[in-house]
């Protein structure tokens, strides 16, 4: 599925890839429309259509994962209200194993999200996976969410690399084809984001995998050695 031995830079999403997408589902999905209808006075069904509507016009564009501007719009300090779930927050189970055996092996690991400073410091917090990046990229470091080429064009300057030796693992299509259009040289579709859902159909376009251990086997072929 994968050409190992042609990737040196491994770029990671982080929610629905290396964390579980459940707290941010209940979170945006569930416990903000909930909480919006109680401090501003709303019926709960009135508000989650609101917040509904607003996110669907905003979604793919930076706008849609920033705190501040929901902050901002909604009147709400969005961090103190994640805190109130924060407990939700998890690690992927299958996903340390991957991250182990891709340091040993030597690839340059990178995490790359379109969250917010404030979310992703909010998450290193609460796990240990800054401990398997060798860079923590957030997408508003750029002014531009992955979908688009500014952002690409933006991190090669921050950060050079050679993108047709990357590698892109990410559970959103529009993401990995915005990758793929820049020149990154592989792209792999993380099919079940939230653990409890069932995971997505294979994508037409893109290789995919439901759980990292699909990828261990040929990844630790390669680490063996380096412990010989």
């Amino acid at each position: 599925m994968l050409d190992w031995p042609t990737i040196d830079t491994v770029l990671l999403d982080m929610d629905g890839t290396v964390l579980d997408l459940h707290f941010d589902n209940h979170f945006w999905l569930d416990y903000l429309p909930r909480r919006y209808a109680e401090i501003h006075g709303h019926r709960e069904r009135d508000a989650r259509a609101e917040l509904h509507q607003r996110f669907g016009s905003l979604r793919g564009q930076l706008s849609w994962y920033c705190l501040d501007f929901w902050s901002a719009q909604l009147q709400l300090d969005i961090v103190a209200l994640k805190r109130e779930v924060q407990h939700l927050i998890a690690v992927r189970p299958d996903a340390p194993p991957f991250l182990e055996a891709l340091r040993h092996s030597g690839r340059q690991l990178w995490l790359v999200t379109n969250a917010h400073r404030a979310s992703l410091e909010l998450k290193l917090e609460l796990t240990d996976i800054g401990l398997h990046f060798d860079r923590l990229i957030s997408s508003h470091d750029f002014q531009a969410p992955k979908e688009s080429p500014e952002f690409w064009a933006g991190l090669q300057r921050a950060h050079p690399f050679d993108p047709g030796r990357a590698l892109m693992v990410d559970d959103t299509p529009s993401v990995l084809q915005a990758a793929r259009q820049y020149g990154i040289g592989q792209q792999l579709y993380m099919r079940q984001p939230d653990h409890r859902h069932p995971p997505r159909p294979p994508h037409a376009d893109l290789p995919g995998v439901v759980i990292f251990d699909e990828l261990l086997p040929a990844l630790l072929e390669l680490v063996e050695p380096c412990h010989d």
